[in-house]
């Protein structure tokens, strides 16, 4: 197998700040805007899901660290647009979005989280901006999905409707009891079809082509992606990687939220190195938040004499 890039765009094209600043707004949410964060988090959600998924992270993480949730074409307020079925394409779409406007890294670091189908396309969209100076995650999450290398064919193929729901009530998550009504069920199965119409068809990328740290999240009885499958992900990066295993099924990042959010807080200390333990914990964490490192002042001398 090659060790390059062998799908999707390698290099995002830099389309202008003011028209990437619009882009931005269609496809960046953030529900708790902190610009003083040491750190921002792109979130990248499950199929059928939509960024208000990351809504509770985002107030866990809020000031330390800004969330900025993907919101993919055919959720709540772009309903009106036609999903996205190419994993391929909405990657290369939210890599220009994402590229950094001068070509080099941003003022600060930005890490990347995605959950099962999420966890695939953060994949994609970091293979793209590792290839643009500056351009990468300083480290990616990927939570609920097996690696590239540990495919199951034919998982994502589901015959019809009926087959479609029933993996989804399976699967559990917030929200699957939405399913029993049929109003609300006509309006997700468009989203639910176009997101497993591009699982089935999707071709990672293959080889090596991230150099940023990994960590794997998996839950130790979801039947989607076991702790083995998620912990192949660290061979597609040459960076360092670790697995961390939660108890409960594929819904993970719901049922251990402040966990993850402690996790991801205790990653910034090592992407920058001026910070320093806040002895205060932010709003809901357990571990201590981050505050600048206190800048030495001018020593002072000695008395100067009154006239």
């Amino acid at each position: 197998m090659s060790q390059g890039l062998q799908r999707g765009r390698t290099e995002p094209e830099d389309r202008g700040g003011l028209e990437r600043n619009g882009e931005q707004e269609t496809w960046l949410r953030r529900f708790h805007p902190a610009p003083g964060a040491a750190a921002e988090l792109v979130c990248f959600a499950h199929a059928g899901g939509s960024a208000a998924y990351w809504f509770a992270l985002s107030r866990l993480l809020t000031p330390a660290i800004e969330v900025l949730a993907v919101q993919y074409p055919g959720r709540q307020e772009r309903h009106r647009e036609t999903p996205a079925d190419d994993l391929h394409g909405l990657a290369d779409r939210i890599a220009a979005v994402l590229l950094p406007r001068s070509g080099g890294p941003g003022p600060r670091p930005r890490l990347f989280l995605g959950h099962s189908m999420g966890a695939s396309l953060a994949y994609e969209v970091a293979a793209r901006l590792a290839a643009a100076p500056g351009g990468g995650p300083a480290a990616l999450l990927l939570s609920g999905r097996r690696a590239p290398s540990r495919p199951r064919p034919g998982a994502d193929r589901l015959s019809d409707d009926r087959a479609l729901v029933a993996k989804v009530r399976s699967l559990g998550g917030t929200g699957s009891d939405l399913l029993d009504d049929q109003e609300l069920l006509g309006l997700v199965l468009p989203v639910l079809r176009a997101d497993y119409r591009a699982l089935a068809s999707y071709e990672p990328t293959a080889g090596v082509p991230l150099s940023c740290p990994v960590v794997g999240l998996a839950g130790d009885r979801d039947p989607e992606a076991l702790p083995g499958e998620v912990r192949a992900w660290g061979a597609h990066t040459s960076g360092p990687f670790d697995l961390r295993v939660y108890s409960g099924g594929h819904f993970l990042l719901t049922e251990h939220a402040a966990a993850v959010a402690d996790l991801v807080t205790g990653l910034v200390p090592d992407l920058v190195p001026d910070l320093v333990p806040d002895p205060a914990p932010g709003p809901g964490l357990t571990s201590p938040g981050l505050v600048p490192a206190a800048v030495p002042g001018p020593v002072p001398g000695p008395p100067v004499p009154r006239a």
